[in-house]
């Protein structure tokens, strides 16, 4: 029986083979390594990578295709809202866990490789998660809405830097490394698609993420106007006696700044 693309779930499932084997190629696969991958869908990624691989672990919210997945001898099924995954306790297992564990014990030598096909309507959410994760992670491959990627990757002073280019910048080297279609999908979703490759910096500043994110949302908050109505006053009240221009949108602050307010009004 066919399976129905559920809308609540944000379903794309890619059906074009020159994409798929461009987006396997981009994540380059090896025998051995430890993958997730997340929203495997109609599996189109999923066996490409676990003929490579050998085993991959997939976490996937929808009953009926977790249902589907479990026939598939080399795949470890989590069957989980992904929001709701330990990532840092997902490691390589040969055994799928029971239905609806959120976790795999697994041995803690490598690290996990994650990559995915995520839901559009939580693709940012996703990313915030992983981050709490990302000392467990290699890299990251997505496919999302081309306009989260060209947000993610921009530069400051353009349109699209925003709070969550700071956000994963400060602890990502990232990169557009594939257009997609929306003809490369069933259904076809309303807007183009990218993949982004995310590699977690190895030498990463030492801030506390919370708090960056407080300080960056404040800046962002309105981003029309100087920082000086925004993060101005968010400065003062926390008696700030450093220099930091406020004459100036959040747009046009770059990430390094933004990490030396922070570790400034930290120290």
């Amino acid at each position: 029986m066919k399976h129905i693309a559920r809308k609540r779930f944000g379903q794309h499932f890619l059906s074009d083979g020159g994409i798929i084997d461009a987006i396997v190629h981009e994540i380059a696969p090896k025998p051995g390594q430890h993958m997730v991958e997340i929203g495997p869908g109609l599996a189109a990624l999923t066996q490409p990578l676990v003929e490579r691989l050998g085993h991959l672990t997939v976490i996937e919210l929808d009953r009926d295709l977790a249902q589907r997945l479990r026939s598939h001898g080399h795949l470890t099924v989590i069957e989980s809202d992904v929001l709701k995954v330990d990532f840092s306790s997902i490691l390589p297992s040969s055994s799928a866990p029971e239905t609806g564990a959120t976790a795999v014990a697994m041995p803690t030598t490598d690290k996990l490789r994650v990559v995915g096909n995520l839901p559009y309507n939580i693709s940012t959410p996703i990313l915030f998660h992983l981050l709490q994760y990302v000392d467990a992670i290699e890299d990251q491959h997505f496919m999302l809405q081309k306009e989260v990627v060209d947000r993610m990757v921009a530069k400051p002073a353009t349109s699209d830097y925003s709070r969550l280019s700071v956000m994963l910048q400060w602890r990502y080297a990232m990169e557009d490394v594939l257009f997609v279609p929306p003809e490369s999908f069933d259904p076809p979703p309303r807007v183009d698609s990218a993949v982004v490759r995310m590699v977690p910096l190895a030498v990463p500043p030492k801030v506390n993420p919370i708090f960056l994110g407080e300080l960056v949302q404040v800046a962002f908050s309105q981003r029309r106007k100087l920082l000086r109505h925004t993060l101005g006053k968010w400065l003062e009240q926390r008696a700030y006696s450093g220099h930091f221009d406020v004459q100036r949108r959040a747009e046009e602050v770059p990430v390094a700044e933004y990490v030396e307010l922070a570790q400034g009004l930290q120290a």
